[in-house]
C-alpha cells in the first residue's frame, strides 16, 4: 500500500489512460487481422488464411484486458517487487493464450481433416488421437512453464508424474492396449471405413474406427462391436481393395465320353468363359479320372471386385457350357456307385440239402 501512496494522481491517470488505449488498439489489430484473413480465405480459397482466422478467434478479451494492465502497471515506478510480479504476469499471458492458440488449432485441422476425408483419405483414429496429443502436449508443457517461472521445483513433479503413470498404465493395460491398436490401424491401414472385411465367422463393413473398439455391420443387420486388439489379432480378408477375382470351379463328365469329345471340352469352356464377357480365361483341363466321372478344372478371372456380378458371369458360363455340351452329346457324370452282392458261404460238416 505504501508503494501506491508514492505513486501520484497524474500518474495513475497516465497508467489508466494507457491501459484503455493499449486495449483498445489491441482489439482493434485483431479485429483487423481477423476480418482481413477472413475475407482472404473466402475470396482466393486459402485454407491458410481460414485457419488463421480460425485460430486468430481464440484470442479472450481478457487476456488482451490484462495484458494492457500490465502495460499500464510497467509505466508506474512501484518497485522492484513489482517489476518481478509484472514479468512472471506477462509469461502467465502468454503461456495461456498460446495454449488456447495451440488448442483451437488442432481442432479446426482435425474438423478439416474428417470433413474432407474423401479427398483426404485420412484415418479418423489418426487425426483425432493427433489432435488430441497436440491438445494434451500443449497444456502440459505450457503449465510446466509457468510452474517453473513461479520458481515451483519441476523436476520432482515431473518424476511424480512418471511414477504416477507407469502405475496408471498397469491399472489400465488393457484399455492402453486397445488404444495403441487404434494407433497401429491409423498407421498402418489395413482397413478404412467402408472396407468389407471378413475374419474368422465374422463378415460386415467397418461403420466406425474408435479409440478402444471398431463396429462393424454385418451382413444379417446387426452390428458387430470389436476391441481393436482382438481385432488385430486375426488373419483379415479386406474384399474392399480386391481388384478382381480368381475363379477355380470344377465340373465332371460321364465315363461313356469319347476321347475326341474330352479334347474339345477345353475349348468349349474357353468360348463359355469369353463369351460371358468382364473376364480374363486362364486354363482348363482334363485334371483326373474320378470315382465315377471324369473330372475337369477351370480357372478364370473376373476383371472387378463385385460379387453379384461374378454370380451372374458364373451362372452364364453354366448354362453356355450346358447347351454346349448338349449340342456334342457330352453328358455330365451323376455320382454313383456299385455294391456286388456274394452269397454266404455253407458251414462246414453239412451236407447240401437236395432241393
Amino acid at each position: 500500500m505504501k508503494v501506491f501512496e508514492t505513486v501520484s494522481p497524474a500518474d495513475w491517470a497516465f497508467a489508466a489512460a494507457a491501459v484503455l488505449l493499449t486495449y483498445a488498439a489491441l482489439t482493434g489489430v485483431l479485429r483487423f487481422a481477423v476480418g482481413r484473413f477472413g475475407a482472404l480465405s473466402t475470396r482466393v480459397k486459402s485454407q491458410a488464411a481460414g485457419l488463421f482466422a480460425e485460430v486468430l478467434g481464440a484470442t479472450r478479451h481478457f487476456v488482451l484486458l490484462c495484458a494492457a494492465l500490465l502495460i499500464g502497471l510497467k509505466m508506474l515506478d512501484l518497485g522492484d517487487g513489482w517489476d518481478v510480479a509484472i514479468v512472471r504476469g506477462w509469461t502467465v499471458l502468454f503461456c495461456l493464450q498460446l495454449a488456447l492458440w495451440v488448442n483451437r488449432a488442432a481442432g479446426v485441422w482435425s474438423r478439416r481433416r474428417l470433413q474432407h476425408r474423401e479427398a483426404v483419405p485420412d484415418n479418423p483414429v489418426i487425426v483425432t488421437m493427433t489432435a488430441w496429443t497436440l491438445r494434451v502436449l500443449a497444456w502440459a508443457v505450457l503449465l510446466l512453464a509457468m510452474l517453473a517461472n513461479f520458481g515451483v521445483n519441476i523436476t520432482a513433479f515431473v518424476a511424480s508424474l512418471g511414477i504416477g503413470g507407469v502405475a496408471v498404465a498397469l491399472a489400465v493395460q488393457n484399455v492402453l492396449s486397445d488404444l495403441f491398436a487404434s494407433l497401429a490401424i491409423g498407421l498402418d491401414k489395413p482397413f478404412e471405413v467402408g472396407d468389407f472385411i471378413v475374419f474368422g465367422d465374422v463378415a460386415g463393413t467397418i461403420e466406425r474406427i474408435g479409440l478402444k473398439t471398431t463396429r462393424i455391420r454385418s451382413l444379417s443387420g446387426e452390428e458387430i462391436i470389436c476391441g481393436n486388439t482382438e481385432l488385430l489379432k486375426n488373419t483379415l480378408h479386406n474384399y474392399k481393395r480386391m481388384f478382381e477375382r480368381r475363379i477355380v470351379f470344377a465340373f465332371s463328365v460321364s465315363y461313356y465320353t469319347v476321347p475326341d469329345k474330352l479334347a474339345k471340352v477345353p475349348a468349349m469352356v474357353r468360348a463359355a468363359v469369353e463369351g460371358a464377357g468382364k473376364t480374363r480365361f486362364d486354363r482348363a483341363h482334363f485334371k483326373q479320372f474320378g470315382a465315377s466321372s471324369l473330372d475337369f478344372e477351370v480357372v478364370y478371372f473376373v476383371l472387378s471386385p463385385d460379387f453379384n456380378l461374378y454370380m451372374d458371369l458364373q451362372q452364364d458360363i453354366n448354362l453356355a457350357l450346358m447347351r454346349a455340351f448338349e449340342k456334342e452329346d457330352i453328358r455330365f457324370a451323376i455320382p454313383a456307385s456299385v455294391q456286388f452282392f456274394t452269397r454266404a458261404p455253407e458251414p462246414p460238416g453239412e451236407a447240401p440239402v437236395a432241393r
